[in-house]
């Protein structure tokens, strides 16, 4: 059979070669039961780690670490027994194609958990899988010489395959590391208590300007692009992107100052222009203000700072909410102002201090105009429904006490021509 098989060009293992490739069948077997426990063990104590530092808990995120957890020992465990001898080809095979496979799982549980596309996941999990599969087989280095052979030379730089693909892996990568990072970061700038909701908002939009900032120059070191080479259109450039961009990054510094000086931050409730609601979020480029309605506006920063903004809770919450209500002449004015106040005080969610009042404005043309005060501390919950609830009270102590609202009244004098 070995001389048949020998004329076919076909390797038939020897019988220790089949015996170590069983022994690591077996190795991968035992490796795979002890990553499962600690999946089971480690994982969940992880998860309550995570829970506490960042305030997200899921049972999709309990799975996903636990798995996480599960590929990581297998990759290690397997890694230490490969390089702790040297293995028939078989076996090598064999341990190699384990770890390519548990390397990769872990890569797309891990790139998939920062919410990236399923394609960069894809990608990445198969680059690991490629290169270390080849790499336990001691075939890496003949792989990467045919990728690197396939491309061309631009004067002095050298552009193939292989350097598309190091480069694509590199900028998904980066970008994988990145928001790891942004999340961290403001999972733990949220923690923090000596910062208000505002300076939070800052930190976290600096953090991640600075961030991007350095990943940028980490990446481009990484590629090698050489950026002297650009030093001849880095004048044009600049001019260019200045002027497209102008907008973007007054937009972008309107924000860092609106935020640095406090003078409009989340929660707030504003009028800008026509344009009225409560700030539910501070953007790179346009504040997010919602209305009554659930209209969402956004507004560019740059508007913010150079028009006029009415901000109702800047210093202080507290709102006055203004009713106007007339009576008839021939009422009771003395009662129908104590019923105003009592309508006032009705709602719940108006102050008692400062206590309701009630003024007289003017002596109108069809009855006496009055302007009933109340003051709410939170004005996000709209004002139209506290005056409505004041009114439609006031609507009904007004019937039980015989007060009359005016209405217009015109008098028509209907002469003869003939007399």
């Amino acid at each position: 059979m070995n001389e048949a098989a020998a004329r076919l060009g076909i390797d038939i293992p020897s019988y220790p070669a089949l015996v170590s490739a069983g022994a690591a069948l077996l190795l991968v077997f035992v490796t795979w039961m002890l990553a499962l426990l600690a999946g089971r063990t480690i994982g969940p104590w992880l998860v309550g780690l995570w829970a506490r530092y960042t305030d997200e808990q899921s049972d999709a995120m309990t799975m996903r670490i636990c798995r996480l957890v599960r590929f990581a020992v297998a990759a290690q465990i397997l890694t230490i027994a490969l390089r702790a001898e040297t293995w028939p080809p078989l076996s090598a095979f064999i341990l190699g194609f384990s770890i390519a496979a548990s390397a990769a799982l872990l890569i797309r549980e891990a790139v998939r958990s920062l919410d990236m596309p399923r394609w960069a996941a894809l990608i990445l999990a198969l680059a690991a899988f490629v290169a270390l599969l080849a790499n336990a087989m001691e075939r890496l280095r003949p792989v990467t010489s045919v990728l690197d052979r396939i491309g061309f030379d631009a004067g002095k730089m050298h552009f193939s395959l292989l350097s598309v693909i190091q480069n694509g892996l590199i900028i998904l990568a980066i970008y994988a590391v990145v928001k790891l990072i942004t999340r961290l970061l403001n999972a733990s700038i949220r923690h923090s208590r000596s910062l208000d909701a505002t300076q939070q908002l800052l930190a976290q939009k600096l953090g991640s300007v600075i961030l991007l900032i350095v990943a940028f120059f980490i990446g481009i070191d990484l590629i090698g692009i050489d950026l002297t080479a650009f030093t001849v259109f880095s004048g044009a450039f600049g001019l260019a992107v200045g002027f497209g961009l102008q907008k973007t990054f007054g937009n972008l510094i309107a924000g860092i100052i609106l935020l640095m000086d406090r003078s409009i931050k989340p929660g707030d409730v504003i009028v800008v222009g026509e344009s009225f609601g409560y700030v539910t979020k501070i953007g790179v480029r346009a504040v997010s203000i919602v209305t009554r309605d659930g209209k969402e506006h956004l507004i560019p920063n740059e508007n913010l700072m150079t028009q006029e903004v009415e901000n109702w809770s800047y210093t202080n919450p507290n709102v006055r909410v203004h009713i106007p209500v007339s009576v008839g002449y021939d009422c009771d004015l003395e009662l129908a102002q104590k019923l105003m106040i009592e309508a006032a005080i009705s709602p719940a969610r108006v102050l008692n201090s400062p206590k309701p009042n009630v003024w007289l404005r003017r002596f109108g043309e069809n009855g006496l105009e009055h302007d009933i005060l109340v003051w709410i501390k939170d004005p996000e919950g709209g004002v139209g429904n506290v005056q409505s609830e004041i009114l439609n009270r006031l609507w009904v102590l007004f019937k039980e006490n015989n007060i009359h609202v005016p209405f217009p009244q015109r008098y028509v004098h209907i002469e003869d021509s003939r007399s």
